[in-house]
């Protein structure tokens, strides 16, 4: 494999009878053919020119599962988000649930869509229980474990005060009951899947023998995994929530070696905080991040409370004035180059000889048939 290419892009190409049919998702046959495309002539390109010669910039896919266009649109969120918060404190929370649970989410991929709002509605009551406050409120649905098994769990960031509207003022901090979000938020999800079982929601073959008494058996259960954060400024806080959005399990960095036969990856143990060298065959690998790839028309995040779509335009400015802050604009969206320049140091627009070159055409894009194949 060369240095400059990408693993995942290889194990796609190798598997692409494996995932490139009709049995399979739309949304991973979309994702995946883009990432195969991506900076390749099957997409076309920007055609740009010096005195020199010119150079033909191929364009990008856009697919949340490119580990390269992931990255430029994290950093663009980022700047997004550093603009339209306040300078306020927040605080990370991890929901998660028992493991019996996670074959359900599994084969009953609808529920999932559910379970951010389900998480921060839990956010929500906890906070006017406790404070009568509003949050800010980003959740980050996560489908996946340590060894890119299905495990879904929730990424919460929240802020660390709140919006209190009965006094028009602003309440921080905010003590986090661990225990206290640990019990709601157990009732909430055995509640929701006992009512999806009985409103016919579930398919029985997917379902755990006497699945009813195991709800019953998990809401007596002592005590469910939910993990809080200490305190964190918004620099960390968005450092912090960057490294969980529009990306697929796994860092390139992390596929070891790819092969026809083999792709030797490191596994990440949550529980040792190390990383165990594992190998399997390059379908295997593909039939492990296929269920985490999103459905079309869902996100990588979700905004409630305060940053809901909904109220964030009249809560924003409120929530500014009351902290004696002004709110900043909505920064221009970088184009690719000054991108690069911003996070790389690399003009791509110089040529050898340190010239700038002009746009001057476009170049279509190539049928895929004419490509060759990946290793020709």
């Amino acid at each position: 494999m060369k240095h400059n290419e990408s693993p995942l892009k290889k194990i796609f190409e190798l598997t692409q009878h494996e995932w490139d049919h009709p049995a399979e998702r739309a949304a991973v046959r979309d994702n995946f053919r883009k990432v195969c495309a991506c900076r390749t002539p099957a997409l076309g390109g920007e055609v740009y020119a010096s005195a020199a010669g010119e150079k033909v910039f191929d364009h990008t896919c856009k697919s949340k599962c490119c580990p390269s266009c992931g990255n430029r649109a994290t950093l663009l969120w980022l700047e997004e988000q550093w603009a339209a918060l306040p300078d306020i404190s927040f605080v990370g929370i991890v929901l998660t649930m028992p493991k019996v649970f996670w074959p359900v989410f599994k084969a009953h991929r609808h529920l999932q869509h559910d379970l951010p709002a389900l998480g921060a509605a839990v956010l929500q009551q906890w906070a006017w229980n406790l404070y009568q406050v509003r949050l800010h409120i980003i959740v980050i649905p996560h489908t996946f474990g340590g060894y890119l098994n299905h495990f879904p769990h929730l990424h919460m960031m929240v802020s660390a005060g709140g919006l209190k509207p009965a006094e028009a003022r602003w309440v921080e901090p905010l003590e986090f009951d661990r225990e206290q979000i640990m019990i709601l938020w157990r009732f909430a999800v055995t509640a929701y899947l006992w009512k999806a079982n009985r409103d016919g929601l579930l398919r029985k073959f997917h379902l755990p023998e006497e699945f009813n008494d195991l709800i019953h058996e998990e809401v007596r259960r002592d005590y469910w995994h939910i993990h809080v954060t200490p305190t964190m400024s918004k620099k960390h806080f968005l450092g912090y929530a960057g490294r969980y959005i529009r990306r697929l399990p796994i860092a390139q960095n992390r596929i070891l070696k790819v092969t026809e036969d083999e792709v030797v990856y490191l596994a990440k143990d949550t529980r040792t905080k190390t990383f165990q060298e594992t190998s399997c065959t390059p379908a295997e690998f593909v039939a492990m991040l296929s269920p985490h790839v999103l459905d079309r028309y869902q996100h990588s995040m979700r905004y409630y409370g305060l940053l809901a779509p909904r109220t964030k335009r009249l809560t924003s400015a409120a929530v500014f004035a009351l902290l004696g802050q002004h709110p900043r604009p909505k920064p221009p969206r970088q184009g690719w180059a000054d991108l690069l320049k911003q996070h790389f140091g690399v003009d791509p627009l110089i040529d050898e000889f340190g010239n700038p070159m002009q746009w001057v055409g476009r170049r279509q894009p190539v049928p895929v048939r004419t490509l060759p194949r990946a290793g020709q």
